[in-house]
């Protein structure tokens, strides 16, 4: 089975419920109604795109779960897998508000996004996202959802993966290179600085932003252990492998994603 599907479903143990009848002697009540099978993970399967198309994302969300969790097996699991952390990312990027993880906030004099990002824990990109915002530019009495979530991530070095979390929850896993040489350190460090575009800097050399040979993409998340963090890439083909000189790789569309939800001070686990 996939890795990916394995660490997003976890071991899942299936208790059932036998239930004994006895009436010292007696005949069991032949009313007593029998317990309905569970549906089939292609039954579910078809209920969670019926949700999608409708936009019901939450309930479509919570029964990919379910597939997950009850239905491991499936012989369509790694599409199931890729179509729940599609509908992950949209319930993140959208309007919808949900329990302990978002909240409505309207704007005071004062205000910018920057305040509001730092206030809740967030990025600024984010609330633009999610509230179809075109510029930085907000209005009093203006209300705005605002995800309060605390992301983090777990690199896995032996199967080359980033693992997006809110809390203990997967959101999305993702492919990345990792130090050749088993270069990349593990322990648990914090994002401290975001560059887009970013210089790097080789030996002395500095390799602007716009030249073809800039090893780091399109952003750059630095840990809090100098020279360390997770880019994006010039060489998408080496995703997968452990081919950097240390830090985290990542295909450029999917570290601007990231890069669009992770603020200062998230925790970075990477373990072997």
């Amino acid at each position: 089975m996939n890795k990916r599907v394995l660490i997003i479903g976890g071991v899942v143990i299936v208790m059932a419920f036998i239930f004994m009848v006895s009436s010292m002697g007696k005949k069991p009540d032949s009313t007593r109604v029998q317990a309905a099978s569970s549906p089939s993970s292609k039954e579910l399967h078809a209920q969670a795109q019926q949700m999608k198309k409708n936009r019901d994302i939450l309930k479509a969300r919570r029964v990919y779960q379910e597939i997950l969790k009850n239905h491991p097996d499936a012989e369509n699991i790694d599409q199931i897998q890729k179509e729940l952390e599609t509908l992950n990312m949209d319930v993140i990027f959208s309007t919808k508000m949900l329990p302990n993880k978002t909240a409505m906030h309207e704007v005071v004099a004062g205000d910018t996004l920057g305040k509001m990002a730092k206030k809740y824990g967030t990025t600024i990109e984010l609330i633009q996202k999610s509230n179809n915002l075109k510029s930085d530019i907000i209005r009093i009495g203006q209300k705005l959802r605002v995800w309060t979530g605390k992301f983090n991530m777990l690199i896995d070095k032996s199967q080359n993966i980033l693992i997006l979390k809110d809390g203990n929850q997967v959101i999305k896993v993702y492919d990345v290179s990792t130090g050749e040489n088993n270069s990349t350190p593990v322990g648990t460090f914090k994002v401290t600085t975001k560059l887009l575009d970013p210089v790097w800097f080789n030996r002395g050399v500095v390799v602007p932003p716009e030249s073809p040979h800039n090893v780091l993409g399109t952003r750059w998340l630095g840990f809090d252990l100098p020279g360390y963090g997770i880019h994006g890439t010039i060489d998408p083909q080496t995703i997968g492998n452990q081919v950097t000189a240390g830090c985290v790789r990542m295909r450029n569309e999917e570290v601007a994603e990231l890069y669009s939800m992770i603020p200062m001070g998230t925790e970075v686990v990477i373990v072997d």
